[in-house]
């Protein structure tokens, strides 16, 4: 696997999101200080810069032309990487946690601080949310699954039909022993993988049957030091779009690939100089984007 580091002045400050574009390798980098960042991985070159006083907690992509980013003073900006342009397109009344939109109802989805679950329709542009589902903890992950988002709240990870959002169609409770901390679904596997606070990953499937029979839990780091676990949180999870493989980033530096039918260590990166904040594959799971805080390095698979 070769790894090289990304040109053209990687974020100032820390990391908080790394994306993939839908159909090329473009890259999509937002951060706690010094704002957003549009790569093109094939050329090594930085294509749009956009600086924000306020920090980015997560970003997403619209389509090839334009990216949202979920924002520590509440609101929801828009990117135009042809126009320069960028606007509110969401005010919140807490920070935004984490951002996702879907192409395919043409819905921002937010995760907040103050326990909502929100949804916009990026047509009408309207600050205010068309619906919200209030949760007893907060929002902690978010990820889209076709026409379903599913939320991360406190142990649970809820399952919506963003075309009816009278209720969940399924709410999984993870055998996860603490907080959710990042998860990531998938519907050709029929589920999703969480890490959690601890650094236990659990992989759950929909099906009862299916779960009970597949689904298991593991701790990426059983290290031990004085006598004691050493307990790293896992930070982000990326899943390959074609096969049934996995990666974990956690607080330690580590990125660790895991074939999750065999339920078993593929590789193990050689351990970053920070936290690994985000992992994303590109569209053919060919490129991994990792980014360890203070910098960002892409590995080709």
């Amino acid at each position: 696997m070769a790894r090289r580091s990304l040109a053209g002045g990687a974020t100032a400050g820390a990391a908080s999101r790394v994306r993939f574009a839908p159909t090329s390798n473009n890259l999509l980098v937002s951060s706690w200080d010094s704002g957003l960042r549009l790569y093109d991985a094939d050329a090594n070159a930085l294509r749009f810069k956009a600086d924000s006083e306020a920090a980015l907690l997560d970003c997403c992509f619209e389509n090839e032309s334009a990216a949202f980013a979920g924002c520590s003073d509440g609101s929801v900006r828009r990117y135009d990487f042809r126009s320069g342009s960028e606007d509110t397109v969401g005010l919140h009344e807490d920070v935004v946690a984490c951002t996702e939109y879907c192409q395919i109802t043409g819905q921002i989805v937010t995760g907040t601080f103050n326990k909502k679950l929100q949804f916009w329709d990026a047509k009408v542009r309207s600050v205010s949310p068309n619906s919200t589902i209030t949760f007893n903890s907060d929002v902690t992950s978010l990820s889209l699954c076709g026409m379903y988002i599913s939320a991360a709240v406190a142990k649970t990870v809820n399952f919506y039909d963003m075309r009816n959002l009278t209720g969940p169609v399924e709410a999984n409770f993870s055998p996860l022993e603490y907080q959710i901390r990042c998860h990531q679904s998938s519907a050709e596997w029929d589920g999703y993988v969480a890490g959690s606070v601890d650094g236990v990953v659990a992989l759950n499937y929909l099906d009862d049957v299916k779960n009970e029979n597949m689904g298991y839990a593991f701790r990426c780091h059983p290290n031990s030091r004085n006598g004691r676990s050493n307990l790293v949180p896992i930070n982000c999870i990326a899943m390959h779009p074609s096969k049934k493989t996995f990666v974990t980033g956690d607080d330690g530096g580590y990125a660790i690939a895991w074939d999750a039918e065999l339920k078993k260590k593929l590789i193990e990166l050689p351990s970053y100089s920070g936290s690994v904040a985000s992992m994303a594959y590109n569209y053919n799971g060919q490129l991994l984007a990792v980014a360890p805080n203070y910098y960002q390095e892409a590995d080709k698979m």
